[in-house]
C-alpha cells in the first residue's frame, strides 16, 4: 500500500485547499451581508482562508504521527 500514499497525500491536500476556500467563500458572503466594504471583506475572506488551512494542515501532521 506504500505505492498509493503519494495519491492519498495529494488528495487529503486537496480536500483541505477546498474546505478552506469555502470557508473563505462563506466568510466573504457574511461580511458582505454584514455591511462590509469589499476591502474589508477581502481581509476577512483571506484571514478565514488562512486559519482553516493552517488547521486542516495541523490535524493531518497530528494525524501522521500516531
Amino acid at each position: 500500500m506504500k505505492h498509493t500514499f503519494p495519491a492519498f497525500l495529494l488528495l487529503a491536500l486537496a480536500v483541505a485547499v477546498l474546505f478552506s476556500v469555502i470557508t473563505a467563500v462563506i466568510a466573504f458572503a457574511l461580511a458582505r451581508w454584514e455591511g462590509a466594504a469589499v476591502p474589508t471583506a477581502l481581509s476577512r475572506c483571506g484571514i478565514a482562508f488562512a486559519t482553516s488551512l493552517t488547521l486542516c494542515l495541523a490535524v493531518f501532521a497530528a494525524l501522521d504521527r500516531t
